[in-house]
């Protein structure tokens, strides 16, 4: 039996965790791995790639400043959570506010120093990405649309590093891109309206609340349409292997989204609606493999 004081510590481990969301973590981790293999550098070797010490010094610093984003996000937001997720505001605030910022700071510079390894322009890069995730959770996230859109952009900045280490400028890499960012997009539209009760108290200025849940829909309507535009283009213009089974799949659910959409008129109904485009972003995610199948079986069979 763990005794008193170490079942608080690992109770605070969990809510560190969750304040963090290290699941997401793991799968944005995984992500840049396997876009670096299938997309970016796809005619290098599958060993170079992944022990590559520079691809590996990018993912962890993207992660230890993805984490500080979310510990940052927490700390501007414990009160507007306490009413949207009360559960899990519980768990979180075992760990104190001053534990938040330590921590924050602490995340943050490791980031840095490990960039700094691999080039001055990564550790201006990994330096602007905290100073963007600081600016949108300080001042931005208040803004209707422009914090929508700035926090879409921040999601898919992790990309971005990889993108710009291995220098791929393929039209395919920039059309997987603005498939994702629009889907990140709605997924921000969905949870303004998710959120609406919390975002109200703290007076919070989103689409819902200014302008009404019908235009959050028209808006989030437009977005999920215009996604179907890239995932065309990579199912017809572009060759991404058997993946294109997966984006079928997704235009699939993103029609029944829509439907869902013009019905939903309760926070449970909005919740529904945010699983399902993030069961269509971490299924996008494992689809990657499909983009080179041979590869994938030569090495389960080597």
């Amino acid at each position: 039996m763990l005794s008193r004081k170490n079942r608080l510590l690992l109770l605070k481990g969990l809510s560190l965790f969750s304040i963090i969301r290290g699941y997401n973590i793991l799968v944005i981790a995984l992500a840049q791995y396997l876009a670096s293999i299938y997309i970016l550098a796809p005619d290098l070797p599958l060993r170079e790639v992944v022990l590559d010490l520079n691809l590996f010094v990018i993912v962890f610093a993207s992660a230890l400043v993805i984490a500080a984003g979310y510990i940052i996000n927490s700390f501007y937001d414990s009160e507007k959570d306490l009413i949207n997720r009360p559960r899990k505001s519980m768990l979180d605030r075992l760990v104190s506010q001053r534990t938040k910022l330590s921590a924050y700071f602490v995340l943050n510079f490791l980031s840095v120093l490990l960039a700094s390894y691999v080039s001055f322009r990564a550790t201006l890069f990994f330096s602007a990405y905290i100073f963007g995730i600081w600016i949108y959770s300080h001042k931005l996230k208040r803004i209707p649309m422009l914090g929508n859109i700035v926090s879409a952009t921040l999601a898919i900045t992790p990309f971005f590093a990889v993108f710009v280490y291995y220098k791929n400028f393929e039209t395919v890499i920039f059309v997987h891109a603005i498939y994702l960012f629009l889907l990140i997009l709605v997924r921000e539209l969905i949870k303004d309206m998710e959120n609406m009760a919390g975002d109200l108290a703290q007076g919070y200025r989103t689409i819902p609340l200014l302008y009404g849940t019908n235009v959050s829909k028209i808006l989030a309507s437009i977005l999920v349409l215009l996604t179907l535009l890239p995932a065309l283009l990579l199912i017809y213009s572009f060759d991404v292997g058997i993946m294109y089974l997966y984006f079928f799949g997704s235009i699939f659910f993103l029609i029944g989204f829509l439907a869902l959409l013009w019905k939903s008129n309760s926070k449970k109904h909005y919740i529904w609606l945010h699983n399902i485009l993030k069961f269509i972003i971490v299924a996008g995610v494992f689809s990657i493999l499909l983009i080179d199948v041979d590869l994938v079986l030569n090495r389960i069979l080597s």
